[in-house]
């Protein structure tokens, strides 16, 4: 047995797990802070951090956590009804709750009073979500154009057509609009949902976003402050 030590949390625009982007990079505006436990603010760790431009996170699904597991789950990119192997996919369900996420450094900063602090674009985590480790993404090992996707592609994800009205607009942070665009283009729906009627809310920056689905089109009808 060994015992990981929680290193960070991260903090993020996404304080519920709707809305977050089903893998890392997919929308790559999206803003986020690395910020170390007072054990681990230690500067000389990370001496020449800042010569790579994408980290790898290793960090826990901590809404996930369950004593027992399943050798198989349904994957949502399979409508939810179709029972693969735990070890096929990247459920949370697993036997250790533990996810995988490449994320861009923008930078680090070594002033903040609480810092160390690592800025990182494209993450797919939760606000809060616990940190165990940082390792650099090397592209000349990491990258492998030649690998197969194997089912999770088999239903491909089209992006949406995004209408979000200029009132509307205007209440969103123009640091966060971007970023809020490129997450409603993703379709943060169930993928076994589809109903024009049906109105969806989403958490993100502080606000509440209300949006509607009809084919490949999303409207926003209704933004406020959580």
């Amino acid at each position: 047995m060994i015992t990981l030590k929680e290193i960070a949390v991260i903090r993020t625009d996404f304080p519920e797990k709707f809305g977050i982007p089903r893998q890392s990079g997919l929308v790559e505006e999206l803003r986020s802070t690395l910020v170390f436990h007072p054990e681990f603010r230690v500067p000389e760790a990370l001496r020449g951090l800042e010569q790579y431009s994408h980290l790898w996170l290793i960090w826990e699904f901590s809404k996930a956590v369950r004593e027992d597991w399943k050798p198989t789950v349904r994957p949502p990119r399979l409508g939810g009804n179709t029972r693969m192997g735990v070890f096929a996919t990247r459920s949370p369900y697993r036997p250790n709750p533990l996810g995988l996420s490449c994320v861009r450094l923008e930078g680090i900063d070594f002033d903040a009073p609480d810092g160390p602090l690592l800025h990182l674009f494209g993450a797919d985590l939760m606000d809060g979500t616990p940190i165990y480790d940082i390792k650099p993404y090397l592209p000349y090992v990491d990258c492998r154009p030649e690998a197969s996707n194997g089912f999770a592609l088999a239903q491909q994800e089209g992006v949406l057509s995004v209408e979000l009205p200029k009132e509307l607009a205007e209440l969103v942070p123009e640091d966060r609009r971007g970023a809020l665009i490129s997450v409603l283009a993703q379709d943060p729906r169930p993928q076994y949902i589809s109903d024009p009627e049906r109105v969806y809310t989403m958490s993100f920056a502080g606000l509440e976003v209300s949006f509607t689905v009809d084919g490949s089109n999303l409207t926003v009808t209704d933004i406020h402050k959580s």
